[in-house]
């Protein structure tokens, strides 16, 4: 029998409502020790208190549930209190749990219990976590979709599609004179590219995945007095940066984060590059120039009213190769740039014409960053997509045996050796979904949650 575990299942403060989760054998006999109340019945909202078990002396006003196993999250007997928000009454009930036989749970033990329960396979608890951090409604939506099993359906439809094909393979090596189908490696073929295909469809959506999940990263760089700080608090709709017309306002970088088209996005507004016998603000530039090689999109604003100088040719010279939109702005005031000529140099930048004191150009922005978070192909698909590292590296894993089982195909190499990769193709894809993950690896996963969950 496994031990009954509790903890505080609630975010730590005050609070209208705070919930202490014990889930196992001793679940409902734990909870009558200390509540009293009208009789507990299964999945039924029960209003009582929960008292002192030495003193009956109250502790606190609550509602109680019991869930019977296994129709509970962890698939085990589950009883939740729901207790005033307030630390020092969750602590109390929580203690008085403890003493009354449960032991305090492990981070993330109550989705590890669901999982090896069958509830929930590794991605689906996985998803959970995901769902907490979610940073805006697009995420959020990912995770929900992953947490449904839509991802781990994708994958299960994979495995199915190499089974079939080692099924085929095993028959033909173990049985060559029996009357069965033949096992052509125009056959072969044909099913390893439909395999290698669809994982490279998930892996298509990594990268938006990632920063769905993770924030993209904005770095605001130029030099001094150009409008940087101007244009980070257009994009977070509010007064966050200091702005004047004292050149080197900004003497540190300035992160926030804020959701543009449903994309949560890290703004770092940084200090203006230029040349400075400022101790502090070298400090600053410096910090710039590390955000600015950090960053997943550059956003480069030039003043146009002003011929580029030196500043502005030492950030062009290393923005070749990254992600970038040049920002003209101040285009209420006569310009003096010539656009065409800054098109040549940088062939791959966005160019948007603006002027932040009239707020033109704030949406071109945003709509340059939706286009390049959510590409064609990764949009259409963007109910099942790849939003974890560990997904995604095995994954790599999987399309690098496929392929290698599809070129030996493609010359026709013994059927034995094929088999060996599509094998291993297959164990990969069950470490995704926990099938084929080793004890160290659930265990690791489970160990990023929070108390609680």
């Amino acid at each position: 029998m496994e031990d009954t575990i509790a903890a505080i299942a609630t975010a730590l403060g005050e609070g209208g409502i705070g919930i202490v989760r014990i889930s196992g054998e001793e679940s409902l006999p734990i909870l009558k020790k200390i509540f009293i109340g009208k009789e507990i019945k299964n999945r039924v909202l029960t209003y009582g208190h929960i008292k002192e078990t030495d003193t009956n002396q109250m502790i606190d006003e609550v509602m109680v549930v019991y869930m019977e196993k296994p129709h509970s999250y962890t698939t085990e007997d589950v009883v939740e209190i729901q207790c005033h928000g307030s630390i020092v009454s969750l602590r109390k009930i929580l203690s008085l749990v403890l003493q009354s036989g449960a032991r305090l749970a492990e981070p993330g033990e109550f989705t590890k219990r669901a999982f090896l329960g069958g509830r929930l396979d590794l991605s689906q608890a996985e998803a959970v976590i995901d769902l907490i951090r979610a940073k805006s409604d697009k995420t959020f939506d990912v995770a929900l979709n992953q947490l449904e099993g839509k991802f781990s359906l994708e994958i299960k439809e994979i495995r199915s599609l190499l089974v079939d094909i080692l099924v085929d393979i095993t028959v033909n090596i173990d049985y060559p004179d029996e009357d069965i189908e033949e096992m052509t490696y125009e056959k072969l073929e044909k099913g390893l590219v439909q395999v290698k295909e669809r994982i490279d469809r998930l892996l298509s959506t990594a990268d938006t995945g990632r920063i769905l999940k993770e924030g993209l990263s904005v770095a605001i760089i130029g030099k001094p007095n150009v409008g940087k700080s101007s244009l980070m608090n257009c994009l977070l709709r509010e007064t966050r940066a200091i702005v004047t017309e004292i050149p080197g306002t900004t003497r540190d970088t300035i992160e926030e984060m804020v959701s543009i088209r449903n994309i949560p996005v890290k703004l770092v507004d940084t200090a203006g590059i230029r040349k400075t016998e400022d101790i502090i603000e070298k400090i600053g530039i410096e910090k710039s120039k590390d955000s600015f090689n950090k960053a997943d999109l550059v956003i480069f604003v030039l003043d146009g009213s002003r011929d580029l100088e030196e500043e502005d040719e030492e950030i062009l010279s290393v923005l070749m190769d990254k992600e970038a939109i040049v920002v003209i702005n101040k285009s209420d005031l006569k310009q003096q740039i010539s656009v065409e000529d800054l098109k040549k140099r940088l062939p791959k930048a966005k160019f948007i014409i603006s002027s932040m004191k009239e707020g033109i150009g704030i949406s071109e922005i945003e709509d340059d960053i939706e286009q390049r978070v959510f590409s064609g192909q990764v949009k259409q698909a963007s109910s099942v997509m790849v939003t974890n590292v560990r997904h995604k590296h095995l994954l790599e894993q999987a399309e690098s045996s496929v392929s290698d089982g599809l070129s030996m195909t493609k010359i026709h190499e013994p059927l034995e050796f094929i088999e060996i990769d599509i094998n291993r193709c297959y164990e990969i894809l069950g470490e995704i979904i926990g099938e084929t993950a080793s004890d160290d690896i659930i265990n690791e996963v489970f160990a990023r949650f929070c108390l609680g969950k």
